[in-house]
């Protein structure tokens, strides 16, 4: 029987490792410590959300990572961005050169920068480099678990290795598609984040669906220009893991980054929202890297810096919010150190001749 470990038992770690098991794989389910293995398997997947979902009889939790990887044919790291440098050091030494390597992580390394393959990339022998790939998408793991249709994209430098994932991740209820451009899809799953703050600042401040409509679409500009800035092809970001992501994390109630920026709307500090959070608001950091990643550049991104000044300056949401929306009225594609406009211009040009 195929056989995938899992690393990292967060939500979507664990809806992943459900769905694949329902589709016959075994999987494996690395958890840090027996005790959080036994509490997993005697409470359920979520107690409170999902009583009546339980684990395939292929699903085994384990906290022996050894037993997880041994004869694995991939492993999927689902882990908070913040520690997937650890998690893949504790991995490296089982890979082999047939297992594929899969970023399920949606985030940013403060003070390198990295996305996460890149840190994979660093972290494992050079000649397991090619069987990487990024998973994102508009994937709300709640959704996902109670069997509800969902897509998303998997991505890497090599198309067979993209392909090779999507037959294997691919499930009833969840389309896999592929691409090459990593850097696109990873930065359009962690920058996506940093807007869904924002978003639900606004839906917080009751500034209806017109602004916050506004708000996303002048977001997805921004963080398309910091992308195609930092290599990423602009087109990713208006497929599943740019514009998707954004429309599913910006509208949903499910979404962690969502949630935190409705809840600044209340005046509680960023500190006190993420300690009461079972999970992790991985635009909290993003929104870190991400501005200074702008100030590196040289490049402009108002709403990253407004979002910044919030989570991390204690600046009044509401002040903060209207600057957003009432913001310097330009070309929708024109920014400081932004490409678009003359990736615009010069398309226009070439379909002129």
């Amino acid at each position: 029987m195929l056989k995938i470990a899992i690393i990292g038992t967060t939500m979507w770690g664990t809806t992943l490792s459900i769905i694949l098991a329902q589709k016959g794989i075994e999987v494996e389910l690395w958890a840090r410590t027996e005790e959080e293995a036994a509490e997993l398997r005697d409470n359920g997947p979520d107690p409170e959300l999902a009583p009546d979902i339980t684990f395939p009889p292929q699903l085994h939790i384990t906290h022996d990572l050894s037993k997880a990887l041994d004869g694995a044919k991939a492993v999927i790291l689902v882990v908070p961005s913040q520690s997937m440098r650890q998690n893949i050091k504790l991995v490296a030494g089982y890979l082999d050169k047939s297992m594929l390597v899969i970023s399920a992580a949606k985030g940013l390394e403060i003070g390198s920068g990295k996305r996460m393959s890149q840190i994979i990339a660093e972290e494992i022998n050079p000649r397991f480099r090619a069987n990487i790939c990024v998973l994102s998408g508009p994937n709300l793991a709640r959704e996902i678990l109670r069997g509800l249709p969902a897509a998303t994209v998997a991505a890497a430098e090599d198309s067979s290795v993209a392909r090779r994932v999507q037959r294997l991740l691919t499930t009833p209820n969840l389309c896999v598609f592929t691409n090459t451009d990593v850097v696109g899809v990873e930065l359009g799953g962690a920058l996506k984040n940093i807007i869904a703050l924002g978003a639900g600042i606004a839906d917080g401040l009751g500034y209806g669906d017109n602004a916050k409509a506004a708000f996303m679409t002048r977001g997805l500009t921004e963080i398309t220009a910091l992308g195609v800035a930092l290599g990423a092809n602009p087109l990713t970001f208006s497929g599943l893991a740019g514009l998707g992501d954004i429309i599913a994390t910006c509208a949903s109630p499910l979404s962690r980054n969502h949630y935190v920026g409705v809840e600044l709307t209340k005046g509680r500090s960023v500190t006190e929202i993420i300690n009461s959070m079972s999970g992790v608001a991985e635009g909290v950091p993003t929104t870190l890297v991400a501005r200074n990643l702008a100030h590196k550049l040289g490049l402009e991104m108002p709403i990253t810096e407004r979002v910044y000044r919030v989570l991390y300056e204690n600046a009044d949401p509401r002040e903060v919010a209207a600057e957003m929306m009432g913001g310097n009225a330009r070309h929708e594609l024109a920014g400081r150190r932004w490409r678009l406009f003359s990736l615009f211009s010069r398309h226009r040009r070439s379909s002129s001749v």
